[in-house]
């Protein structure tokens, strides 16, 4: 299920509800905080179940390259792991429609996206990444949709985590067999984009100083290990470009976070962060 990995979906949840301005309505702190706990419990099902089968797909060609994993070890059957990551799913998308239809559709839409990537786009090298990032993008929407009028509002800051899980899916491919020059001057420009447009979000709002105080781990976070990997593209060092990649994603939240004036729930997110690396210490991140 990749614990380390969920906790940044987390993130991705709360950094949407920034967005939604939900924070700022006259609700009860009961309603709130229950949407909150509802959509972060949808996010964990969908993601775990993501990955589930992820696995389950892949366990023939685990047996070769990851023999580690838990399928091609033997400590779980492959049946086994298809009925967790059904549940998983399932439990992802009833709670979601807890919260409200749109949240629903869009979990829903998550769960085919993810089942999608792992039979099919996984294999498509231009396809891929974006299908990987699409799930991403829609995870920071459903975090936006605890609000459904603010969707229309905020749609296309979707793309932003698309554009960066679509860099981190690329660097991942040399994992097994070492990587490429033009795969790390790709991620790295891509990366900027990323960075460029939080920036942007933040001055939009005035909100740059809140924001750079995130951002500037977060880009550290990200392009260290990538220069590393670029110096020597072996899997090891890949792998560890991957890994920072994904859990950066919870300073990446942050910055929404941030951007969108919500600054406490900003540290509330990057609280995730050790949580998630604990967990990355402990279980695999990729």
């Amino acid at each position: 299920m990749r614990p380390a990995n969920i906790v940044t979906s987390i993130a991705d949840v709360l950094a949407g509800i920034a967005i939604s301005g939900y924070l700022l309505q006259p609700f009860l702190f009961n309603v709130q905080l229950q949407n909150i706990l509802l959509l972060c419990l949808s996010t964990v099902g969908l993601y775990g179940g993501g990955v589930v089968f992820n696995d389950v797909f892949d366990a023939e060609l685990d047996k070769i390259e990851r023999p580690e994993r838990a399928i091609p070890s033997g400590r779980v059957t492959v049946n086994e792991a298809m009925l967790l990551g059904i549940i998983l799913l399932i439990v992802g998308i009833v709670t979601s429609f807890f919260v409200n239809i749109f949240s629903g559709s869009i979990a829903t839409t998550i769960a085919a996206a993810a089942l999608i990537y792992d039979k099919w786009g996984k294999h498509q090298k231009l396809i891929g990444p974006l299908n990987m990032g699409l799930c991403r993008g829609l995870n920071l929407l459903l975090g936006v949709s605890i609000l459904i009028t603010q969707i229309s509002s905020y749609w296309y800051v979707a793309l932003v985590p698309i554009i960066y899980i679509a860099a981190v899916t690329i660097i991942s491919r040399g994992e097994v067999h070492g990587g490429k020059s033009t795969t790390f001057y790709i991620a790295a420009a891509l990366y900027l984009l990323v960075i460029s447009a939080i920036f942007i979000f933040s001055f939009y709002r005035d909100k740059t100083l809140l924001t750079v105080v995130f951002l500037l781990p977060f880009a550290w976070m990200i392009f260290t290990p990538l220069y590393k990997a670029w110096q020597e593209p072996i899997g090891k060092n890949i792998g560890k470009a991957v890994k920072a990649g994904v859990i950066a994603l919870i300073l990446l939240n942050a910055c929404w976070a941030a951007a969108f004036g919500a600054f406490g729930l900003a540290l509330i997110i990057v609280l995730l962060l050790p949580l998630s690396l604990f967990l990355a210490k402990k279980f695999a991140v990729t």
